[in-house]
């Protein structure tokens, strides 16, 4: 059997993170490891920890979880994936959120099964955003090419993509799984994931969600 996914939960709601950890701890592979009540807290639990997955709120006192995310992507020696879990919907949040690393977003809204969902999704090493948070980011840089008049830098791989890299990143930008994709394509899941892996590797990007607002930006999608 593996190992459980290690999971730090960053909140300065105690309440809130003794439900989530209440939830997150009932499933057999999800293991909470710690806690952190502000984003200072949670860059140092980060580096002591080394968990899988970050559960992260914006809104702290000290230091907000934007700031805290951008801080533990930096770190070299962390691993993490880190969700933003927050109850505001706020496109600021959301860009700020994924321009600092982060590779996934949450409403606290959202069910129980979402929550362990996404935290096994991250710990798989996708991203994780909802199809209407998705259509926001391709909205956002699709627009944002169109006002230039085309005139953004193209992005320009470290190796240029191959014509499948390239399909399966343009269904990466829609959302869908790699089984989607692979059901999509028909191609195996093992497939769809070998190129996830090397799409990452040629745009220098931590996780799939920033190979998505890097390819939107850049143009490859």
């Amino acid at each position: 059997m593996s190992d459980p996914i290690r999971v730090l939960l960053v909140d300065d709601h105690a309440m809130l993170r003794a439900g989530f950890r209440a939830i997150l701890d009932s499933q057999p592979d999800i293991t909470v490891v710690g806690e952190a009540s502000n984003g200072a807290e949670a860059v140092a639990q980060a580096s002591a920890l080394r968990p899988d997955v970050i559960c992260m709120d914006v809104q702290m006192p000290d230091m907000d979880g934007i700031e805290a995310t951008r801080r533990i992507v930096a770190d070299t020696e962390v691993e993490s994936a880190i969700a933003i879990v927050t109850t505001f919907d706020r496109d600021d949040y959301l860009f700020n959120a994924l321009d600092a690393g982060a590779g996934g977003f949450l409403l606290k809204n959202s069910s129980p099964e979402d929550l362990v969902s996404a935290v096994r999704v991250l710990a798989a090493g996708d991203g994780m955003l909802a199809p209407e948070v998705t259509r926001r980011v391709v909205q956002r840089y699709a627009g944002a090419r169109d006002a230039s008049g085309g005139a953004a830098a193209r992005l320009e791989p470290a190796e240029p993509l191959t014509e499948r890299e390239s399909e399966v990143l343009a269904l990466m930008a829609d959302a869908m799984s790699n089984a989607e994709i692979a059901a999509r394509l028909f191609i195996g899941e093992a497939t769809v994931k070998t190129h996830v892996s090397r799409i990452l590797q040629k745009l220098g990007a931590r996780d799939r969600v920033q190979a998505v607002v890097l390819a939107l930006r850049g143009g490859l999608a």
